[in-house]
């Protein structure tokens, strides 16, 4: 997969909420005035992946691309703001089904400018880098001009060594700039103690060496080093052979996997190939048979979207765990 750019905008009506303790209830709407708008944390002024913004309010009308930044909107509660929403991996939650079922999707994959333009949005909000290629006349800059603020997933542009921080950092972030700060720094909390949980299972483990499989014939489409992928399988007590790699998403040589000698191997499940698709590719491959993974044929799977930076991460940090090692995480 050459993107990473999966398919899934969204965008809605975001009703302003206010954000101090002295709020109005949610679903009703503040006053509005200049004083209650300052009392609520605003202006706010963010700067994200170079791209500095000053809100004087929430948005109202919000588009997003690609899934993980979709959920990230579903997950504190602002499907309202949404007015359309595109490029989809796989499925959403189960708990985030119904709302999302409100939501206009306005295109499978990336949209054009002119779609997103017709949902009148205030705000767009991309996954990837791709959301925003300027080529595709997407870019940031053109949205700007046409009076839309952006934001785009900062795994896309995070030069940090901590990817879960990172995550953490997303989703403060983009709860202040709607107004829902109290939502993500219970979330936040909630993903913390999540992570300590599974970190405790795993204690004393000897980590896995792993080979994460996205895609690729002729050479192996992996996770590298830098993003949330490689922070995943190491809490779940993986090694990553191609930590390497200085970037989250990369391609490399199969003499590589060979030489590495990985002993698990992750799918990652999306697209049109399936699971048993790619297993069959590994297994059948005679230059990787000496692959200890190979040999015992062991196996793990990730759905993309548990894999890049959003509110999945958690809790798939603790379902590769027990994929990895069962025994330790059953009790």
């Amino acid at each position: 997969m050459s993107r990473r750019t999966p398919a899934l905008i969204a965008a809605a009506v975001l009703l302003p909420l206010a954000l101090t303790a002295c709020s109005t209830p949610e679903g009703d709407e503040p006053t509005g005035n200049k004083a209650a708008a300052k009392s609520d944390g605003f202006p706010y002024t963010v700067t994200n992946c170079g791209v500095t913004t000053t809100y004087k309010a929430p948005p109202k009308r919000v588009v997003t691309m690609n899934q993980h930044v979709t959920e990230i909107m579903l997950e504190l509660g602002l499907t309202k703001s949404l007015v359309g929403t595109a490029y989809l991996d796989d499925k959403v939650l189960p708990k985030y089904a119904k709302d999302y079922a409100s939501v206009p999707v306005i295109a499978k994959e990336y949209p054009s400018y002119e779609q997103v333009l017709a949902t009148n949005p205030d705000f767009v909000y991309g996954g990837y880098s791709s959301a925003f290629t300027a080529g595709d006349g997407r870019g940031r800059e053109a949205f700007k001009k046409a009076g839309i603020e952006t934001r785009l997933n900062t795994e896309s542009c995070a030069k940090a060594d901590t990817p879960m921080e990172t995550l953490y950092e997303e989703i403060r972030e983009v709860g202040r700039t709607f107004g829902v700060t109290e939502r993500a720094e219970a979330w936040i909390k909630q993903a913390k103690a999540d992570n300590a949980a599974t970190a405790k299972k795993l204690k004393d483990l000897k980590a896995l060496p792993v080979f994460v499989y996205d895609s690729g014939d002729k050479t192996a489409f992996t996770a590298g080093g830098k993003g949330i992928g490689n922070e995943l399988i190491t809490r779940a007590g993986g090694t990553n052979i191609f930590a390497d790699l200085d970037k989250s998403f990369g391609d490399a040589s199969w003499e590589n996997v060979v030489a590495r000698k990985p002993e698990a191997i992750v799918i990652y499940d999306y697209g049109s190939t399936t699971v048993a698709q790619k297993k069959k590719r590994l297994l059948d491959d005679p230059a990787l048979a000496d692959v200890p993974a190979i040999k015992n044929k062991r196996f793990a799977v990730m759905p993309l979207s548990d894999a890049v930076l959003g509110v999945r991460v958690p809790a798939a940090v603790g379902k590769l765990a027990a994929q990895l090692h069962p025994a330790a995480t059953t009790s």
